[in-house]
This record gives structure tokens, sequence and C-alpha cells, in this order.
């Protein structure tokens, strides 16, 4: 269960975070737990989150380990202050910043080169589905952004399924469309690094996730965990997400 704040809380808000949700999720050992808070709150997060288990993560990684990248975060810098999760390749990205499939492969690599665990996202526009195109744009998704990994660091990496027209929109795809993607790509998975790697890999779903709907789509057996926005940012609401 992967917390995503995006561009949300300064350090002071983070501690406070910490402090409602720590004994919320403390009995919690069902699943891990993952908070993204922005690059300033990591170390706040890491201290607050200290003899816990819950980990925390970057919301993005640069794909060089130090240069002339004005505004990027190299893996050593994340590890340094404590992260041990990075995520690669969210819509935000891809929509807004330019990332292609092929800068998800580099910064996947350097993600699993600097011994963090990759969140890797896939998903489709509103347009791409309403055309029909969703298996397609997951399967080229995989191909030039996944595909490339070698069999040793695929099983070090976590896939997250995120329907671009569910993010931030209130609309949720319902527990059997999310079902049928994330067998789209445990196919790519199967045909690309064979049976054992396809039941290993955890896919999870992110699009609008909520304390009201996360029952639902997590019965889905396809469905092995979340990588929920908003209702992340309350510490309420994404502990009963984690508690489902």
């Amino acid at each position: 269960m992967a917390g995503n704040w995006k561009m949300y809380k300064t350090p002071a808000e983070t501690t406070a975070f910490f402090e409602k949700f720590r004994p919320l999720v403390e009995k919690s050992t069902h699943c891990e737990i993952v908070i993204c808070p922005p690059f300033t709150n990591i170390a706040a997060a890491v201290a607050a989150a200290k003899g816990s288990t819950i980990q925390i993560g970057g919301q993005n990684i640069a794909w060089a380990r130090e240069g002339a990248f004005t505004g990027e975060i190299s893996g050593a810098m994340l590890t340094a202050v404590g992260a041990s999760h990075a995520i690669v390749g969210h819509s935000e990205r891809r929509q807004y910043f330019g990332e292609t499939d092929e800068t998800v492969l580099k910064r996947t690599v350097a993600a699993l080169d600097a011994g963090l665990t990759p969140i890797v996202c896939v998903g489709e526009r509103l347009e791409e589905r309403e055309s029909g195109g969703t298996e397609a744009v997951l399967v080229s998704q995989f191909t030039k952004g996944i595909a490339g990994l070698t069999g040793q660091q695929f099983a070090k990496i976590v896939i997250a399924y995120e329907p671009v027209w569910a993010i931030g929109t209130g609309k949720t795809a319902t527990p059997e469309i999310a079902a049928d993607a994330h067998r789209v790509i445990r196919e790519q998975v199967k045909a690309k690094f064979g049976k054992e790697a396809a039941d290993a890999v955890r896919i999870l779903y992110g699009g609008s996730v909520k304390p009201d709907n996360v029952k639902s789509l997590m019965a889905q057996p396809e469905i092995d965990g979340s990588l929920v926005g908003g209702a992340s940012l309350d510490a309420g609401s994404f502990a009963s997400i984690v508690n489902f």
C-alpha cells in the first residue's frame, strides 16, 4: 500500500501526519506500507517513521548518478536520506514533464543500481481507453519501459497500473476493468520473464482509490495493492485503506 503525496505538505505537516498515522497502522503486518512525500519532506518522514515498518520513497529519480542535471535528484541522494523506494514514470511526469517509456527504463535501472525499489507506473489516457486502445498502450509501455530489464532486475520492481482518466478525477476503474488491465500486464510479464515472475510480481492499482472502494478493488485476485494519491494525505483515510 503506497501513498503518493504529490506536491503537498511541508516537513512540519509531514511530522504531524505520522504522529496520527503510526498508531493506526502499528499492527498492520499484512502489507508493506510506503509513503512518497515531496523530496523536501523525505528526511522528516524518515525520522517520523523510524522504528516502524513504514517505508519512505521518492516521487521520481534521475537516471544519472550525478552531474549537470539541474532540478534532478539521484538515487544516491534518496538512499542517503533514508528512502527505500522511488516512483518512476507516474502519469503526471509523462503528461507534464516529457517522461517517455525510454526514460522510464533509464530511471528504473538507476533506482535498482542505487538499491531502491522502483514503483513503475503504466496506464492509458481517456481517449486511448475510449478508442479501445488500452491493451496496446499497456503492451507498448511494458515493451519500451520495462521489458528492457534483466530477469534479475525485474524481480526487484513493483508495477503500478494507473488509468490516467481515473487520477484525481473522482472516476475509478471498476474492479473488473482494473483486473482486466492487470491481467494484460501480467501476461506481458509471463511472455517476457516467465510464469514464476508473473506470479511473483506485485501490480498495484492507482486511480482515485478511497476507503469506500478499496475493499472491492482488493477483492480482485489480480490486484496486489494500491498506489493512493489524494486519500493518502489524510492519516485516518490512508490508514483505513491500509487496513481494508
